[in-house]
């Protein structure tokens, strides 16, 4: 009888206490819930109830048991949708005007420093919501244009910002892995339109890009306006063949607000942008963990010299060291 009841959870609360018998993965659910361990205890023990964002969040935390779970919170709660605050469903096939408000509006309202930042972090979380609804496993990367040195092209795209749902984490911490001709991102800015792998495991396939963790096909959109390029947006999905028609239009969407974040001087002329190869990203690390090192060198070396450098000045000199020594890996004899 406690086997099946352990199989067969009549609330929310006994499932949630099935998952978090382990102290391991309490601690784990926990934090993504950014709550206490002992909250969860209440949770379970009905001394408390969670917030509506928590609520949410316990979906996402659990991908596998989540029509289960809705199921359940819904026994207790009543109607999900209305739980959930606005009422309103989510539509897979358009980005919805009340979204575009709130883009234009954060626009106009948020001063340049964080602009950036903060309609990357929105756009890419709205991008999940709509691409992937169920949570199955999805991350969204933006990858920019690395800045050419004086008189010279862009070889290779840096990667930024990146969000995710599970297997990916949430917030994904780029190590800024750099981009170049042979992957999706940059097929998809040479030839100036969405890019898609539906298989990234079948070797035998024309279709450019090629599998990172977790990842099962992909989708890349360029990041544009009128000529000029800013650099590429990456939907990297845990099943394959998950790109449909109607997702490819969605994600370029996405790819054209998210232009929105971006400065005049981030884009580049077409005739500007000659990419190159580099390695793949499990041979970039080596190169990778050297930038803080590279960095304190060149703001030293230019205190020294009496030439006041600003520390964006010297990340992107550092990023520039880090690009010439990858563009040199297929030229060097450990390559071959």
């Amino acid at each position: 009888k406690m086997e099946k009841e352990m199989q067969e959870p009549r609330t929310w609360r006994e499932l949630l206490s099935q998952n978090i018998t382990s102290p391991r993965e309490r601690q784990r659910i926990a934090g993504e819930l950014n709550v206490r361990p002992i909250t969860l205890a209440r949770w379970v023990s009905g001394n408390s109830t969670p917030r509506q964002d928590n609520i949410q969040r316990l979906l996402e935390v659990f991908p596998e048991q989540r029509e289960q779970l809705q199921a359940l919170l819904q026994q207790e709660f009543g109607d999900f949708h209305s739980l959930m605050g606005d009422g309103e469903t989510v539509d897979e096939s358009t980005i919805p005007v009340a979204f575009y408000i709130r883009v234009l509006r954060t626009l106009a309202t948020l001063p340049r420093s964080v602009r950036f930042s903060s309609l990357c972090d929105m756009i890419l979380q709205q991008a999940l919501k709509q691409l992937d609804p169920q949570r199955v496993g999805m991350a969204v990367t933006v990858a920019v244009c690395m800045p050419p040195r004086p008189g010279g092209k862009v070889r290779t795209l840096r990667e930024t910002v990146g969000r995710g749902t599970r297997p990916w984490e949430n917030m994904l911490e780029q190590q800024g892995v750099l981009l170049g001709a042979e992957s999706l991102a940059g097929y998809a800015i040479t030839t100036g339109h969405v890019a898609v792998n539906q298989n990234l495991r079948d070797r035998s396939t024309l279709a450019a890009g090629y599998r990172g963790k977790f990842e099962e096909s992909a989708l890349a959109a360029p990041i544009m306006i009128t000529s000029d390029v800013a650099g590429s947006l990456l939907f990297s999905s845990k099943l394959t063949d998950y790109f449909t028609a109607e997702r490819r239009e969605l994600a370029q969407s996405y790819a054209e607000l998210l232009a929105l974040a971006f400065d005049q001087a981030n884009f580049y002329d077409v005739s500007e942008i000659e990419l190159r190869a580099v390695p793949p990203e499990v041979e970039q690390p080596p190169y990778l963990n050297t930038f803080r090192q590279r960095l304190m060198r060149i703001m030293v070396e230019g205190q020294k010299n009496y030439l006041p450098i600003t520390l964006a000045q010297a990340e992107l000199l550092a990023w520039q060291e880090i690009e010439d020594e990858l563009l040199q890996y297929y030229l060097s004899p450990h390559s071959r």
